[in-house]
């Protein structure tokens, strides 16, 4: 029995090797993005994987999505492997979701956030509600802090802040168990990223879910992850407690990302994000005064 097995982990992954072709060497041949990583996440537990661009981080997070397929390891959810990229049963795809780093591209900018979220219902009909699916639609959309007249808008016509709680909405409809977040927040206006950090806090809490959080900024990680493993060429090179180990880091690389963070204490705040009935505030601007929307998304 392995130690993820030991502790009743929802994610383990063991021993993940990844390698691309191209340029330079690796031990079986191509470049090595992801050397003989471990990680694991419990229930309702939220892991931040850190480390500079280029670590191996996104390589993590595409093959616990099932978007890559790794050239060896394991990778189980509740003790069951969670299958080949690609290959995985409707299950398994539903179990586990992704939020991308870039809100407008991850979106069909030609889509209505309707046809969005139908799309899925069509492809897992087993999570479509039963009865109204305007109003379920409205309830969900509701919950991600977005009024019911963004259902009728284009994905291309959204600010950014609005597309990501849109892309937010589009993994959680599923009902999954574990949320993937590559870089959720980085490409947001600072304001925006505490708002849609605190949602996705209330989110996980409410929703009971674990997450992979992947982010480059410590600072994002010290708010939201029960536990840190930090990235570094390939290799996860320290992992513990949160507050343990961005107050008394071993490793050398820690303490150069813990040199170059903002202040740790910052909290995030509980204003500028949802209000009682799940209006956002119009510096996200999902509902703008005048009706218009922030520069489109490019096709």
């Amino acid at each position: 029995m392995n130690a993820g097995q030991v502790r009743g982990e929802l994610l383990d992954v063991r021993e993940l090797y990844v390698s691309y072709r191209g340029r330079g060497s690796g031990r079986r041949g191509g470049t090595v993005a992801v050397d003989g990583v471990s990680l694991s996440v419990a229930p309702e537990e939220t892991l931040g994987l850190v480390g500079e661009s280029g670590s191996g981080k996104t390589t993590v997070a595409r093959c616990v999505a099932g978007l890559l397929r790794p050239k060896a390891g394991t990778l189980t959810l509740d003790g069951r492997p969670l299958g080949r990229a690609g290959r995985r049963s409707p299950e398994s795809r539903r179990a586990v979701q992704m939020v991308f780093q870039d809100p407008r591209s991850s979106l069909n900018p030609r889509m209505t956030v309707a046809s969005i979220i139908a799309e899925v219902w069509h492809t897992h009909p087993v999570t479509a509600p039963q009865g109204d699916r305007t109003v379920a639609l409205h309830r969900l959309l509701a919950d991600m802090g977005l009024d019911p007249e963004v259902a009728s808008r284009r994905a291309g016509d959204l600010s950014g802040g609005q597309c990501q709680r849109v892309s937010i909405a589009r993994a959680l409809v599923v009902r999954p168990r574990l949320l993937v977040c590559d870089e959720a927040v980085s490409a947001l206006d600072v304001s925006i990223q505490a708002q849609i950090l605190r949602l996705l806090i209330d989110l996980r809490d409410r929703h009971r879910l674990a997450m992979l959080f992947i982010s480059h900024d410590l600072g994002v990680v010290h708010q939201i992850a029960d536990r840190v493993a930090v990235m570094h060429r390939g290799v996860i090179v320290e992992q513990g407690r949160t507050g343990e180990v961005l107050t008394a880091p071993r490793h050398p690389y820690t303490r150069e990302l813990l040199d170059a963070a903002l202040d740790l204490a910052d909290p995030v705040p509980d204003g500028g994000t949802v209000r009682d009935h799940g209006t956002v505030r119009d510096d996200d601007g999902a509902v703008p005064d005048d009706g218009t929307a922030d520069d489109k998304a490019a096709v």
